[in-house]
């Protein structure tokens, strides 16, 4: 008999994978140019020449056995290095090797703190509607309780008043991810000190520690009037969480890490807990080539001011239309609030005009969609006209 576990995860099948293939069996039929996929988070700006020109490098330069051989657990001690002195010099923190932890993208830094969370059968994480499916995932592998505070809406920023009120002796930690998948909304400095303030209170309280676990993804992708905080700079029991998916177009080769600073609790055995932990997820090193690409890649980007560009197109497009949108500071999504009475319906309908959208119920926020503007800027003028079609529509405008 197989894993029940398992097999029930199969019936959850990802709405996002589900519209993403059904776009590309219809590019099949009437041509990839007439349809406006907009469901996957998939970087649409290619990386930086550095990334090939260290690649390049390190083939001309390393021996076979060096540049595809095992690298220690936690990482590659210069690569770990080179990290933690961007990040001082950035955000003025004083980490140093034994703060960074190499993982396989941001996912597995999460799937690692989710499994070092777990104690006791009611331990909880607690996490903010709207949020990434994929925690529940690492909630169930883990066996730990997510527990969703409802979204704050409109601004979408921290609902402390519910926070407050489910903050208990089992709570471990606080999953944050800002700038937000699917919102695009980024935390502001004000929510930041408000959440450090309440959870230093609650430690004392509860008499342990509560960790907050800062997924941050979309770090690099933060737009005119809007700010990222580094979130340890206001709360020392924090772990950063970290993927160069984004920032340097590298979703396929699985790279990241965690940060933690020396004044977390249990700072000096965190290294080798994660080296455990990770363990358990079944693998004991990060690739060790592309370890040594961010290392060389450290203070550079890819071209994100296309994010930047296509932002403010569809925004100012689709609110002059009279939708409503939740501003986004950063990321590459915007959190729409669908028309009708129900999102799904709403997506099938736009699925009419070519347009595939993202239905929020996954995200624990009904009644919105996620449209992933991380695509060529033609797209999005093409997919104007028949924003403009869908709305009419349901105004019973011809």
């Amino acid at each position: 008999m197989l894993s029940e576990k398992v097999l029930s995860m199969t019936k959850q099948k990802s709405v996002i994978r589900e519209i993403f293939e059904y776009g590309m069996a219809r590019a099949n039929m009437i041509g990839a140019e007439n349809v406006y996929d907009f469901s996957i988070g998939n970087p649409s700006v290619p990386a930086p020449e550095s990334v090939d020109r260290a690649i390049y490098d390190i083939m001309q330069e390393q021996n076979p056995v060096e540049r595809h051989g095992y690298a220690p657990n936690a990482g590659i001690p210069e690569v770990r290095k080179t990290i933690a002195t961007s990040l001082n010099k950035r955000f003025g923190m004083d980490y140093t090797e034994a703060n960074i932890f190499m993982t396989n993208g941001a996912a597995a830094s999460l799937g690692i703190l989710f499994q070092l969370m777990k104690n006791d059968p009611e331990d909880k994480i607690i996490t903010f509607a709207p949020f990434f499916p994929e925690y529940s995932a690492y909630a169930i592998s883990a066996d730990i309780q997510l527990e969703v505070i409802s979204a704050n809406i409109p601004s979408f920023q921290i609902n402390f008043e519910e926070l407050e009120a489910v903050l208990d002796e089992h709570t471990k930690a606080v999953l944050i991810n800002s700038p937000n998948n699917p919102s695009g909304v980024v935390y502001s400095k004000e929510t930041i000190q408000k959440l450090a303030a309440l959870l230093e209170e609650k430690q004392k309280e509860f008499g342990h520690p509560i960790y907050i676990i800062s997924d941050e993804p979309y770090r690099e992708i933060v737009y005119d009037g809007f700010e990222v905080s580094y979130v340890p700079r206001f709360y020392d029991n924090t772990f950063v969480c970290y993927s160069y998916s984004k920032s340097l177009s590298l979703p396929g080769e699985r790279i990241g890490y965690i940060a933690f600073t020396n004044k977390i609790a249990d700072a000096d055995i965190m290294l080798g807990a994660f080296v455990q932990s990770a363990r358990l997820l079944s693998y004991v090193c990060v690739p060790s080539m592309f370890q040594k690409v961010v290392a060389r890649c450290v203070a550079d980007t890819a071209d994100l001011s296309v994010y930047a560009k296509n932002r403010e197109r569809l925004y100012s497009a689709l609110t002059a239309m009279g939708y409503e949108c939740a501003e986004p500071g950063g990321a590459f999504y915007l959190f729409m609030k669908a028309l009708g009475d129900d999102a799904g319906t709403f997506c099938e309908t736009a699925k009419k005009y070519d347009l595939l959208l993202v239905p929020s119920d996954s995200f624990g926020c009904p009644g919105y969609v996620r449209i992933s503007y991380c695509v060529d800027p033609e797209r999005i003028e093409g997919a104007l006209p028949l924003f403009k079609k869908l709305i009419d529509e349901y105004k019973g405008e011809k």
